[in-house]
């Protein structure tokens, strides 16, 4: 009986902080994996909140359509390097393609707070700063 007091009491404690855990993130990356994008490094910054392209070829273009297929991102790059910030993007899937001379390289990002919730994070900031 003890034994089962002690699993239920520890389950009521861990579940909020799961919770607050998983609201941390701003995005979530799913990289594209195939050998033939290894060439192309894509990662998120510390914060979560912008997309981070590198390469050894030249990236020519990058765009996202979300699921409402509208493009929100629609980039002439031509560099080795991007960063795209995410705060501009809506609530959800975006697939997001990178175009390097033959090659397309496809990825997707999911927004996982809307872009209300971090203006509001912001103002707080800016407050608390004055």
């Amino acid at each position: 009986m003890k034994s089962v007091f002690v699993i239920v009491f520890l389950v009521l404690i861990t579940s909020p902080f799961s919770n607050l855990q998983a609201q941390n993130d701003f995005a979530i990356l799913e990289k594209n994996v195939n050998v033939r994008a290894k060439g192309l490094i894509q990662k998120l910054n510390k914060t979560k909140d912008t997309l981070l392209l590198e390469s050894k070829t030249l990236i020519n273009k990058v765009y996202a359509v979300n699921m409402k297929y509208k493009r929100e991102v629609d980039l002439s790059v031509r560099d080795k390097t991007v960063k795209i910030p995410l705060k501009k993007l809506s609530k959800g899937k975006h697939v997001f393609v990178a175009v390097q001379s033959p090659v397309r390289i496809v990825f997707v990002v999911k927004i996982l707070r809307d872009n209300s919730v971090l203006l509001a994070l912001e103002d707080d900031k800016l407050v608390s700063k004055e």
